[in-house]
């Protein structure tokens, strides 16, 4: 099974600053390059959990005594560790997104390269599959997905479209879809728009938005003072959810200030923004959209 290679992986493990006896958490393990790494810089004594809810990602299960691998989605990050006796960590990694593996294996659906199924299901145990999105949304929940998740001005329309299509059939794999939504698609710009429609309807099948909340909540909960949080977005609807949250410990809104105008924050920002160099970019396409972001808790 071919994984490719971890995107930022120095900077992102040199952001968690690894203590060798200390407790770490990687929450997208994929082929397990990041997990690799941290495993490398850990003593005898040191742990390493992984959570990944992809079944395909249990073949790259490393065998080391100091690792446990957690098939599961990282939304519920904290009860498994608390199944495992581990209350507190020294440091937690996320590779959001989708995985290289999953965009290369053509039935899973997230490829707009292949004809396949409309599926897009990070874990195959989910019922909600892109199938039941694009052919049992009602045009609200529709205009809804493709312009929060896809930020598509024209999502309006772009519902009215597949609700009509779909009175002459369901609408049952990615060239199918295409075909409906040509007209959406000019020349010049459409892969650009389809990976938008795409997106959409993955972050709506996999509840992306809210996972990605729940996970920063429970982080907060689960790190130490002075525990690590180096968070790896590829679009903007996620870095803006991991900035805000690094920055006040919120969303949305401002956290209440004191009568001096002063307010508390969980977390210290580390360094700068990191994004991959051209170098990087050049071995790894997908590498081009990331932003790594560091926190330290306060």
């Amino acid at each position: 099974m071919e994984y490719h290679n971890p995107v930022l992986l120095k900077e992102t493990v040199d952001g968690l600053d690894i203590k060798p006896d200390g407790v770490y958490v990687d929450v997208t393990f994929g082929g397990g390059g990041h997990s690799r790494e941290i495993l490398k810089r850990l003593g005898p004594n040191g742990r390493l959990y992984a959570f990944d809810q992809d079944e395909d990602a249990l073949a790259n299960a490393l065998d080391d005594e100091r690792f446990k691998l957690i098939n599961e989605n990282f939304r519920f990050i904290k009860r498994f560790l608390r199944f495992h006796n581990v209350k507190n960590v020294d440091g937690i990694l996320a590779d959001l997104g989708v995985s290289s593996h999953q965009f290369d294996v053509a039935e899973r659906g997230f490829s707009t390269r292949f004809d396949a199924e409309l599926d897009m299901r990070m874990s195959q145990k989910n019922d909600l599959s892109a199938y039941g999105v694009v052919n049992e949304y009602d045009e609200a929940n529709l205009r809804r997905v493709f312009y929060d998740y896809g930020e598509l001005k024209n999502a309006p329309a772009i519902a009215r479209v597949i609700l009509e299509a779909r009175e002459h059939g369901d609408i049952r794999n990615t060239e199918q879809l295409k075909a409906v939504l040509s007209r959406f698609l000019p020349a010049h710009k459409s892969n650009k728009i389809l990976a938008q429609i795409y997106q959409a309807i993955r972050i709506e099948v996999n509840q992306e938005m809210d996972v990605l909340k729940e996970f920063l909540e429970q982080s907060l909960e689960i790190l130490k003072p002075g525990g690590r949080l180096s968070v790896i977005s590829y679009h903007s609807l996620e870095d803006r959810l991991v900035k805000r949250y690094i920055k006040n410990g919120m969303f949305e809104g401002e956290p209440e200030r004191d009568f001096f105008g002063n307010f508390s924050v969980p977390f210290k920002t580390i360094g700068k923004l990191i994004v991959p160099d051209d170098a990087e970019i050049r071995i790894n396409n997908r590498a081009r959209s990331a932003k790594l972001r560091i926190a330290e808790k306060v």
